[in-house]
Parts: C-alpha cells; structure tokens; sequence
C-alpha cells in the first residue's frame, strides 16, 4: 500500500464490497466482508461500539493481526506516516473539550515511528516521555474534508496561527484538534478494543459511528494542513455513513 497515494472515499468503497454481510463470530455493529485487496492487518470485518453508563468500549477486527503493521520510520517528521485505526461519530467534539460543530470527532488508535505526540505518558516504561510514538496510543482528533489533502480526503483540523480555541486539558501541544487522553489500547489477535469514559451517559448512548483504517501524513508545511488522511485502507460501512448505533 502507498502512503502517497489519496484514495478517495468512493474508491475505499470499492473495496470494502459486500459491507453488509455479516462475518462470522462478531455480533451487532458493523459488518464487512474480507478485502483481498486490503492488507489483511487493516481489513476490517467487524466495529462495534457499546457502552454500560458512561464507559464505552470501541472494538474492531480484522481479518489479519490488529496492531501487527506499523509504519517504517524515515527518521524525520515532514513526510512521515501514521498509521490508524478509527472509530468516526456523531459526538460534537466540544463533548470532549473542543469547540462546537468544528468538524467529525472520531476516536483513533495509532502508531508513528518518527514523533511523539503523548507528551504526558512514558508508554515504553524508559523514563522518556518523547520516544514512544511507535507505541499504539489512543487519541481522540476533530477531522473535516480539505481538498489541499486531495480529491475527497479529510484532514485533521489545523488551528490557525494566532487563534486560541477551546481545547481539552491533554491536548498535546501541536496545531491541530487533536487530543492525547492516554486511554490505552488493547490488542488480541485480530482485534483491537479501546475503553473510553465520558462525562454524560447522554453522550456515547446516542453516538452513531463508523469504522476506518487509514494512513495519514505529515506534511512540511505546518499550515499545509499538518496532518491529511494519505490512503484509506478500508471503510467499514463503505462510505463513511455512520450506520453504527451504540450498543446494537
């Protein structure tokens, strides 16, 4: 798979073919067939979300090894990938300490050899707390569809030099809607599952999502914006429509 290649939302549709069917031994949520034409680390065959309270669980599996692939690393950040796995919602990101309707808060768990952008936790156990991007962390990032990233392709929103917007209290200090909670994620075969509180019951039992597996890349220019979605690997639903209800 090419980082450097944008694959639009219609094309990642393709090849999340046959969504609907069910896939053996995962119940409720979103369904999807294997994609010979995905890496089967990031096919995705099944997203879920439930919740008990104000607790949820956001679970995904593919048809391969959750977490086994990760991005080689280039040894410096302009350029760099990022690999994810993604839960987008309908949650208003100010729910979780942005600012209202300022694009699709989505929940993603990813890896990045070349930065670190989890400045509040030393994952790796070394007493360091900037060399463990390589590590899968939890983050929660505001994302909005910019054509300077390509032809259907999002990004993650860029704030504006000078600007100073709502932002959660483990934002982690780079210039996007981003934010750094330190929810660990947790892998099992094919899986990969993330617990995550909310302040509201409200919140999450309303939630609708869906399911993404992506690369992103950093680009040279701070404001280019930083961070695109390069290539999406799969799309659960097979065309970002959030049919994924909590709990169902």
């Amino acid at each position: 798979m090419k980082q450097s290649t944008v694959v639009s939302f219609a094309a990642a549709a393709l090849l999340a073919f046959g969504s609907a069917q069910a896939h053996e031994g995962h119940a409720g949520g979103i369904q999807a067939q294997p994609a010979k034409a995905v890496n089967a680390d990031f096919d995705i065959v099944h997203a879920k979300v439930s919740a008990q309270g104000r607790v949820a669980v956001f679970h995904m599996a593919v048809s391969g090894k959750a977490g086994k692939t990760r991005p080689a690393a280039t040894g410096k950040l302009a350029g760099s990938s990022v690999f994810s796995y993604v839960w987008p919602t309908s949650i208003d990101p100010f729910e979780v300490g942005f600012d209202k309707g300022t694009g699709i808060l989505a929940l993603a768990v990813t890896a990045h050899p070349d930065f670190d952008d989890t400045p509040l936790y030393d994952e790796n156990g070394d007493g360091r707390l900037d060399n463990d991007g390589n590590l899968w962390h939890s983050h929660w990032v505001v994302l909005k569809p910019t054509p300077a990233c390509g032809k259907d392709a999002l990004a993650v929103v860029d704030i504006p030099e000078g600007q100073k917007p709502r932002l959660p209290k483990t934002w982690p200090g780079l210039p996007i809607l981003i934010d750094s909670p330190g929810w660990d994620p947790t892998f099992a075969g094919g899986t990969v599952e993330v617990r995550v509180p909310f302040d509201s019951e409200g919140v999450i039992g309303q939630a609708k999502f869906d399911g993404v597996t992506a690369g992103l890349r950093v680009n040279a220019s701070v404001h280019a914006p930083l961070l695109c979605v390069a290539d999406v690997f799969k799309l659960a639903s097979g065309n970002l429509s959030l049919p994924g209800q909590v709990n169902r």
